[in-house]
């Protein structure tokens, strides 16, 4: 299975990131030479998905001046007024996403794939019958900029369970939520529409048993405050892995 579609969530307001965000938007916060949305779209490019779809809401006119002459992949926009939130603004993006499963990630959220791309995993670990989502999970002791316990358990078969529930066949460890997915659109029917979390559709996916993980091989950098960008950044450069010259 070889996702067409893409989405990068691009609308949130950034507040966590001010002073950088007063001028412009979180995805276009410079992280070792480039935005933090070009991040993304390389991954999105390399796992070869054709298009992607990035929402747009706080001075998205500078996302969109930014990219839209960007051809790998062809870029989609979707404005929101008022922002939408993560599931409100998936579920407004549909039209765009297709029928097929489609991949989502947040844009405060930096990777590095491991062996493999990340994406690409996500999609050979898809199985069609069982799952109406897949999270990309990372363990919190290797996560750059999170300090939190991790927000789910991972049953040997893969699937979810929320961290509190203490389900028996899952490990000790609980693992924190990238941002990275790999989403069916059946996980939106009869959603409640207009502004709602992902956690909504979440829940009732893990109460079906069918909402799933795979444990990110890589590193992961949560750009979520100014310290944590140049955290981030510093690492990237430190280990040549930056486009600064």
């Amino acid at each position: 299975m070889k996702p067409y579609s893409a989405m990068v969530l691009a609308a949130g307001l950034g507040l966590r990131m001010r002073p950088l965000t007063d001028t412009q938007p979180k995805p276009m916060i410079d992280v070792a030479g480039q935005p933090l949305v070009d991040w993304a779209l390389a991954h999105i490019a390399d796992a070869g998905v054709e298009r992607a779809v990035v929402n747009l809401h706080y001075l998205g006119e500078q996302i969109e001046a930014h990219l839209q002459h960007r051809t790998l992949p062809r870029i989609a926009f979707s404005p929101e007024d008022p922002v939408l939130e993560t599931g409100g603004g998936i579920e407004h993006a549909l039209v765009l996403l297709g029928p097929d499963p489609f991949f989502a990630c947040n844009s405060d959220g930096l990777w590095l794939d491991g062996v493999q791309n990340a994406l690409t995993r996500l999609a050979e670990a898809w199985q069609d019958g069982a799952m109406d989502g897949i999270l990309l999970l990372h363990d919190p002791a290797r996560a750059f900029g999170y300090d939190g316990p991790g927000d789910f358990n991972i049953a040997s078969d893969g699937k979810l369970t929320r961290r509190s529930d203490g389900h028996a066949d899952t490990t000790d460890k609980a693992y924190v939520f990238t941002g990275v997915q790999l989403l069916h659109p059946r996980l939106f029917t009869e959603a409640p529409g207009g502004v709602y979390s992902l956690n909504i559709l979440y829940d009732r996916a893990l109460a079906n048993g069918r909402l799933f993980g795979l444990i990110h091989d890589g590193e992961w950098f949560h750009v979520g405050t100014p310290e944590a960008r140049d955290e981030t950044e510093s690492w990237l450069i430190a280990h040549n892995l930056g486009v600064i010259s």
